[in-house]
């Protein structure tokens, strides 16, 4: 344990809105605008990477890109990601909030890693507007990190490290390898990885899933189970080097490192 200098945590399907579902509708309703079908499958696939970038790899799909230019004549440009991500961000930041409960068991998380004097850092696809309206709504609850890097406060977002690095500069910590990321998702795990980190992976509480705490506690233990493998399998190849259902369960990992 004592090697562990700092946690860096992921938001949405992470520490807050279990199931990751703050963004789901907003994209689906945001191609809406333009007159575009997306399936909430496809919106989840891409879960993790900056909205722009998230939006970009929703167009560059056959099913949405087929849509799109036989609406508009021509295949989607980055022009028209603009359009769509001027639609969608707004639009986020009305609903966020509304999905900002923490995780069952993330506050007494945060109050084992401040028992033992563990930094928390926080990374996050948002951008920094859409964050404004979840950061009072999670402090409400007693969860302030001591960092955040959004999406658009760096030259570049994820899959790359930057956020990491500038989450080591904020937080005075070093090396990587003493600096553990928990994330739902395949772009905020590499995140970790390409900084050089320690990286867990979420099966149950995050978009893999997409399931409320209420909805898996009607499943069966097979359900459950399936679902977990399968999570933990696309978690393992997105790079996780561990995997656990939710940071609830990140005390005890911590324990056995």
């Amino acid at each position: 344990m004592s090697k562990i200098k700092a946690v860096v945590f992921d938001w949405a399907g992470t520490m807050v809105d279990f199931g990751s579902f703050a963004p789901m509708g907003v994209f689906v309703k945001a191609f809406e605008q333009f007159g575009i079908t997306a399936p909430i499958n496809e919106a989840r696939e891409p879960m993790g990477l900056p909205k722009w970038d998230h939006i970009r790899t929703m167009m560059d799909m056959p099913s949405i890109a087929d849509q799109w230019s036989a609406q508009y004549g021509a295949a989607p440009s980055d022009t028209d990601v603009d359009k769509v991500y001027e639609v969608f961000v707004p639009m986020n930041e009305k609903v966020a909030a509304d999905y900002a409960d923490l995780v069952p068991g993330a506050l007494d998380v945060v109050n084992y890693l401040r028992d033992k004097k563990i930094k928390i850092g926080s990374t996050t696809g948002y951008t920094r507007s859409i964050m404004e309206h979840v950061i009072p709504v999670a402090k409400e609850q007693g969860y302030e990190p001591d960092n955040l890097v959004c999406s658009d406060d760096l030259p570049e977002g994820r899959p790359g490290p930057l956020g990491m690095y500038q989450t080591f500069v904020d937080l005075a910590v070093y090396p990587p390898s003493a600096i553990v990321k928990v994330d739902d998702t395949v772009p905020g795990l590499q995140e970790g990885v390409a900084a050089g980190c320690i990286t867990v992976g979420l099966a149950l509480s995050g978009n893999f899933v997409g399931k409320t705490p209420e909805e898996l506690a009607s499943l069966s233990a097979d359900e459950i189970d399936a679902l977990r493998t399968e999570a933990t399998a696309m978690l393992k190849e997105g790079g996780a080097d561990y995997v656990i259902d939710s940071v609830a369960d990140l005390p005890t990992l911590l324990e056995n490192l």
